[in-house]
């Protein structure tokens, strides 16, 4: 029975140089079993599967069985080489290229290792590298095509970059960029082409193209918390708070503690709430909310970014919606003195409307045309606005009742009882009574109109459901609805407002 090695270990006097000969003996026979814990028909069956993957297309599978052929023989070059060729079709080129030179520590005069190793050396941008190993191509197969073709590319390449960097360091941006878009043509894997290009991009402030090639650098570094924390800060500048909180999480799955991104993800998360809720509200119409939470955004942001104009932006919308016209002049203001849109155009419009500057209205709507020739909320707002500004010569049973143009049913009927008690034509005597004739009619029609959902939409479009020259819908043609109130003795009966 074989003792537990701590028990050998134990053994003293001239016990003790045996027991340490059987520990060596036991280290041995362990290293050589971990060395190669498959037999050479596992080797082969990965080999088998991994080419059946590779041939549908399951690059992934594929590589998952060459891993495995390579454990079992790690000296063998030709598996060595096939798990490179994985590597590179999945874009993890910096492990293809290690696979790639220990196949030629093994067998040197391996060309087509050689050729894969300098052509990824070329598209990552590292000339030198992809020099030396087409040279040694050449030396042995001097007429290869492939080769001389990629060679011939090389000393340009090397030149164009130098000179970016010369423009990059004079902040010709402008120029740059084109010439770091022929040298990604080359080659597209190299990552300070990439970041130049970024950077250049921010340079010029077009924050989109920066983001785009930003994606590309961490997909070729793989674990890069700097390029997510750049994007993150891009996204957030443009305004677009939910992705860059997105990205700022995919930082902090590399280091839950980064200096940068934690205290960044802490203010994302809170503006980023409050714009969601903001837009909530707006969608559901709850505009005391949609104000609150608007007005919280801007108060953690006061730098003038796109979150801001956001903020600016859903509080022109609300507080034109909580007929509070005056301060949503002023929130569309503030965001279109950061960004031009249609959307704030029309919202500012309709917040002059609701102060019956129909002139202003109309060319805002217009601005709003200007930008989106097809916008139809702007068209359809003009027609509305001139429709308005006729019908403003005419009654408006909103302010008849003194009422919002938001306000309830319930709201208005209440109105209209409080208004007809007060202006009830047996109330008043001689010329009063006539004056209260006249307001009561107006009442009457108010809550006629108000209190009826499609009238009410006819007038809220602009048209006077009950003027007999409209020939609208809905309308009365040719005699005024209270006509029977203008004949004989009026108001000879009595209301309830109970």
């Amino acid at each position: 029975m074989a003792l537990p090695l701590s028990d050998l270990l134990m053994i003293g006097g001239g016990e003790k140089k045996l027991a340490a000969c059987l520990v060596l003996l036991l280290l041995e026979l362990f290293l050589e079993g971990a060395e190669s814990t498959a037999s050479p028909a596992d080797i082969e069956n990965h080999l088998e599967l991994g080419k059946e993957f590779l041939a549908r297309g399951q690059l992934s599978d594929a590589l998952t069985h060459y891993h495995a052929a390579v454990e079992g023989d790690a000296n063998n070059y030709l598996t060595l080489f096939k798990r490179g060729t994985v590597y590179l079709a999945l874009g993890k080129t910096r492990f293809a290229v290690q696979d790639f030179s220990r196949v030629l520590e093994l067998k040197p005069d391996f060309m087509a290792a050689r050729i894969q190793r300098g052509v990824v050396h070329m598209k990552s941008g590292e000339y030198e590298q992809a020099i030396q190993d087409f040279d040694q191509v050449l030396q042995e197969e001097p007429n290869n095509g492939l080769v001389l073709e990629h060679y011939s590319r090389l000393a340009p390449a090397q030149e164009q970059w130098v000179l970016v960097q010369q423009l990059i360091q004079y902040s010709d941006h402008q120029n740059a960029i084109p010439m770091i878009t022929q040298l990604l043509e080359i080659s597209p894997w190299a990552v300070p082409f990439r970041q130049a290009r970024s950077d250049a991009y921010i340079a010029i402030n077009d924050p989109l193209l920066a983001i785009a090639d930003l994606r590309q650098v961490n997909r070729l570094t793989q674990d890069s918390t700097e390029g997510h924390y750049k994007i993150a800060q891009l996204l957030y500048t443009i305004g677009h708070a939910t992705n860059a909180l997105k990205e700022i999480r995919e930082c902090l799955k590399f280091d839950p503690e980064h200096k940068l991104c934690f205290p960044f993800y802490k203010k994302l998360r809170k503006v980023e709430k409050q714009l969601v809720n903001a837009e909530q509200a707006r969608e559901e119409k709850h505009f005391a909310e949609c104000i609150a939470a608007g007005e919280a955004v801007l108060r953690n942001e006061p730098e003038e970014t796109m979150i801001r104009y956001e903020g600016h932006k859903v509080l022109c919308t609300c507080y034109t919606g909580d007929e509070q016209f005056g301060k949503a002049l002023q929130q569309c203001k503030e965001a279109l003195d950061i960004m031009k849109d249609a959307q704030v155009y029309c919202d500012r419009a309709d917040a002059l409307l609701g102060t019956e500057m129909y002139d202003d209205a109309i060319h805002s709507f217009q601005a709003a045309l200007d930008l989106e020739e097809s916008n139809t909320r702007a068209k359809e707002g003009i027609q509305r606005a001139k429709k308005l500004q006729k019908q403003s010569e005419r009654r408006d049973y909103y302010k008849i009742l003194g009422v919002k143009r938001s306000a309830s049913k319930q709201e208005i009927v209440k109105a209209y009882r409080k208004a007809a008690q007060k202006w009830h034509p047996d109330n008043f005597r001689d010329e009063e009574k006539k004056v209260a004739e006249k307001k009561f009619i107006d009442i009457a029609a108010a809550k006629e109109v108000l209190t009826d959902p499609e009238k009410r939409r006819q007038f809220d479009n602009g048209e006077d459901p009950l003027d007999p020259e409209s020939n609208q819908r809905g309308g009365f043609h040719g005699e005024h609805p209270f006509g029977h109130f203008q004949h004989g003795s009026p108001f000879q009966f009595k209301f309830h407002f109970n």
